[in-house]
């Protein structure tokens, strides 16, 4: 007669428990208004039945950042708690505050994502950041932290980690966003106060803030659907197949910038493929005569762009990364890289990303 199989124990989040084979929907308060009202975290864990990794996804740590929001929904729909291997929390607002008055920032014009890892006494976003550290973060071995563009900026589909970890490098591979754009942390940031304590973190890049792109939510879905079939955390039939096209590589990106004010017409769209002096659009006057044309600094890959029609003198307008050559994969293959792009000088190069918003 075989042994009887330790049942997995349950999950504790907040307040509560989750038991295996189960999901839990629950809020884990942040602070309370003048009213008396309370201000909670949304929570949602699905406790897998079966041993597996611990992994959080979560969205809107900038509060107009709505795309990741519908993400998270999608995912979790997708799941069942009687098949997922291991667990998975989501946090689909993380900047409660920001999401409900419709504004990017904290009501005291903090940045929470360069709160972390917060402190318990500290100001309303340390506080925030460390109730996501200590509930959330502390309990997973892998995250996905979901973004959007910024101030009237669209964002092609991108996964930003660090592509020198060979486990990192091969979550991002298994997202297949179309860009692997290898990132520095940034102090205070979700990615790098998450990394400190030992998580692999990966940062989804992709649509417009306050707008409902359909193409990114689908390419970020798919993306978590693929990593936690990577982590064996789900069969691989619930994730879509990636594409035969690998993702391109980047080390080196910046931000073509408009040398006068004027009414921007652009000409080039995301994903196009640009070459050192290509025309990217224009800059004319409100009678239509041009005042400048804007061409590319580099070569490389459109990743991002304004959709602001009117832009000052200095405003980013073109967001280009260069692109490696050759694609190398984490399994050691070389795949040619189809833009067949060449870096410039290294030193340009960094003093070019000094100038990034």
């Amino acid at each position: 007669m075989s042994p009887r199989r330790t049942p997995r124990p349950s999950f504790g989040i907040g307040s509560i428990r989750v038991r295996p084979g189960h999901s839990r929907e629950l809020e884990i308060p942040i602070t309370t208004l003048v009213t008396g009202t309370t201000v909670s975290l949304p929570v949602r864990v699905i406790h897998g039945r079966e041993d597996g990794p611990t992994a959080w996804i979560d969205a809107a740590i900038h509060g107009d950042e709505v795309v990741g929001v519908e993400v998270v929904r999608q995912v979790m729909s997708r799941l069942s708690a009687r098949t997922l291997r291991g667990t998975l929390i989501a946090v689909p607002i993380v900047n409660v505050f920001g999401f409900t008055a419709g504004r990017r920032y904290l009501p005291d014009r903090r940045d929470l994502n360069r709160s972390f890892p917060g402190s318990a006494r500290g100001s309303l976003a340390a506080r925030i950041a460390h109730l996501m550290m200590t509930e959330v973060v502390d309990k997973c071995s892998v995250g996905i932290d979901l973004h959007t563009g910024s101030d009237r900026r669209s964002n092609l589909p991108q996964i930003r980690c660090d592509l020198d970890d060979p486990e990192t490098r091969a979550l991002a591979e298994a997202f297949h966003a179309p860009v692997m754009y290898h990132a520095r942390l940034r102090d205070g940031s979700l990615r790098y106060a998450a990394r400190e304590r030992g998580a692999r973190v990966l940062l989804y890049e992709g649509g417009e803030a306050w707008r409902m792109d359909d193409w990114a939510v689908e390419a970020a879905v798919d993306g978590v659907l693929r990593v936690l079939a990577h982590l064996d955390m789900v069969d691989p039939g619930v994730a879509p197949p990636a594409p035969e096209t690998p993702s391109l590589v980047s080390r080196r990106s910046g931000w073509v910038r408009a040398t006068t004010t004027g009414i921007l017409h652009t000409e080039v769209e995301l994903g196009d493929v640009v070459r050192e002096r290509d025309r990217l659009g224009s800059l004319t006057n409100s009678f239509g005569r041009t005042l400048r044309v804007v061409r590319a600094d580099r070569d490389g890959i459109v990743i991002g762009r304004t959709e602001a029609p009117l832009v000052n003198r200095g405003d980013a307008i073109v967001h280009i990364a260069e692109v490696e050559r050759p694609v190398e994969t984490s399994t050691g293959e070389d795949v040619s890289d189809p833009t067949e792009l060449a870096a410039p000088d290294e030193a340009a190069a960094v003093e070019r990303n000094k100038e990034q918003p």
